[in-house]
């Protein structure tokens, strides 16, 4: 049932489906409608109409305690569904906030053979009903159906002639105030389109249940559209006889004309809403001329439906955690706990990636962490490492005798310590670059290293670029970052301050690949780590990234 967690909620069966074994072993006459797999599942087959059947009046009985007939021939009301609509009456009218003595009354439009929006409301809040039928099976059926369940006090049920709605039905009642109408009106204007010819997006899959239903329960001319402007129409002349006026809409598309076609007519109060339930969605329409309604909130432009999708996980063996934490020790981190462990590994895996990331708050055994990917540095890393030791390799040295001269000479020209150049080679590039600015081209990428080596032998300055620029190729090896190719140019930038460095990804964060959010948590001994996509260009990219990290901390145990 994919759309139950949206159904209204109050809807009983919200949180709760019906229990099809239970009441296949309570009713007799539902069990023989019910299948048992081979691995011990219950289900119904809702394309009979005969098991559809039963399964409503089965759940009328058990859930609401009333007995009802209803031909096979005429139209099968879901229970799910006719509860929603009866909760949404409920925020309309105020009945949650108002007296509970108060007597509410209401009319339905086309009550058909089960009566059932009648049956609910008066059972499960005492309303008085005006109920109208037009074909003669269902109002024969609809009066047995009350009668049966002893609601004839609260329930009235009356013949109509054909095509009359609102305004034929309440000649003889023309002193009483009605609360609230509803209506669930024919969908569609021909058996074509009853069918899904023309109507139906080829896109969507079939329907998974049977369609039930009389031709005048299920078509009109014009259709639904039609049927409510009809409504809309006597609305006008009544105005203020009913506090709410509401129809029940088969397809989406109807809502748009028909809220426009209240707003031309001038109507004050409009709202709408959605049923959702099972894999069956419809809308509702509502419309009032009194100024002191209380509006219920239509429901947000952004879907709630969607399924919600089911996060990237990889799983850390208990073993493996054992290995990350030796590990971690020795680095002299604190991690203890299996989850700060993989976490800690997870955090400089991503800086190493220069993947933004920080943490935020979570549940008590986990830890979470909101990852900002601003450019794909993760693919095809391995490949970019060989192709740096190849260009490193293939590099032309200097004789040992030579570097060492080039070294002394250097130290020898410097007036202020360079102790710290060793780890940060781009310092030492971008103070040349202050003094020539016209090589800093020149000394970026590992393409033309070898072209400064060719002029190393005529000239001695070139040859301590190269120098340098063979120190930091090697220096970034060791950190494990991308192809020299791809590294920034050497700038004034290269020079600031590690804060200022730290200042950068906010700039570029702007553009991004992807947001996501990563738990790590406890699984038994084990650690799972799950990415939560949050918003971005590519889901795979999100799927890449996981599937790196997973195989970084694999290969941390096995060197």
């Amino acid at each position: 049932m994919a759309l139950n967690k949206s159904m209204h909620a109050r809807n009983r069966y919200k949180d709760k489906p019906p229990d099809f074994a239970y009441l296949a072993g309570k009713y007799p006459e539902f069990q023989q409608h019910v299948q048992t797999t081979l691995a011990g599942r219950v289900s119904l087959n809702f394309k009979d109409p005969e098991a559809v059947r039963a399964l409503t009046c089965t759940l009328l009985k058990e859930d609401f305690g009333l007995t009802i007939d209803i031909p096979v021939e005429r139209l099968i009301p879901t229970v799910p569904l006719r509860l929603n609509y009866i909760h949404w009456v409920e925020d309309l009218i105020g009945h949650q906030d108002a007296e509970k003595q108060v007597l509410r009354r209401g009319i339905d439009i086309g009550t058909g053979a089960s009566c059932i929006y009648p049956l609910l409301g008066a059972t499960l809040n005492g309303w008085y009903f005006l109920a109208t039928e037009v074909d003669d099976m269902c109002f024969n059926y609809a009066k047995k159906n009350v009668e049966q369940n002893n609601l004839s006090d609260l329930i009235k049920v009356v013949k109509v002639p054909q095509k009359t709605l609102l305004m034929d039905a309440l000649k003889e009642e023309s002193e009483i105030i009605y609360d609230f109408c509803m209506c669930n009106p024919p969908f569609f204007a021909n058996q074509l389109e009853a069918k899904g010819v023309n109507s139906r997006n080829p896109r969507r899959p079939p329907p998974s249940s049977v369609n039930t239903g009389g031709i005048t329960e299920i078509m009109a001319e014009g259709g639904e559209l039609e049927f409510v402007k009809r409504i809309i129409h006597d609305s006008l002349q009544l105005k203020k006889r009913l506090r709410w006026y509401s129809c029940m809409l088969g397809k989406k598309c109807s809502l748009a004309p028909l809220k426009e076609e209240l707003r031309i007519q001038g109507v004050p109060k409009v709202t709408h809403t959605e049923f959702c339930q099972g894999r069956t969605m419809r809308w509702a329409l509502a419309w009032s001329f009194y100024d002191d309604v209380q509006v219920p909130s239509p429901p947000s432009k952004r879907r709630k439906l969607e399924k919600p999708r089911k996060p990237i996980t990889f799983m850390v063996l208990a073993s493996t955690v054992k290995e990350l934490s030796i590990k971690a020790a020795a680095m002299g981190w604190d991690a203890v706990e299996a989850i700060a462990v993989v976490r800690a590994w997870v955090e400089k895996i991503l800086t190493d990636l220069k993947v933004q990331h920080k943490r935020v708050p979570c549940g008590k055994d986990e830890v979470s962490l909101f990852v900002t990917a601003i450019e794909n540095s993760w693919i095809h890393l391995r490949r970019k490492k060989r192709e740096r030791i190849r260009q490193l390799r293939e590099l032309p040295r200097a004789s040992e005798d030579i570097l060492q001269a080039m070294e002394e000479e250097k130290n020898s020209q410097k007036s202020v310590s360079n102790n710290s150049d060793c780890e940060n080679p781009k310092t030492e590039d971008s103070e040349m670059g202050f003094m020539a600015p016209d090589e800093d081209v020149q000394l970026t990428t590992g393409d033309e290293l070898p072209e400064d080596s060719a002029a190393k032998e005529e000239h001695s300055d070139p040859v301590k670029e190269e120098e340098m620029e063979a120190k930091q190729g090697e220096t970034s090896l060791g950190k494990g970052s991308g192809d020299a190719k791809e590294e920034p140019c050497l700038s004034e930038e290269a020079s600031n301050v590690t804060a200022e460095k730290e200042q950068s990804p906010k700039e570029t964060s702007r553009c991004f690949l992807f947001k996501c959010l990563m738990n790590v948590k406890k699984e038994g001994n084990d650690v799972l780590v799950e990415m939560h996509w949050v918003e971005g260009q590519n889901r795979d990219l999100m799927n890449q990234l996981c599937t790196y990290l997973r195989n970084q901390i694999l290969r941390l145990v096995a060197s």
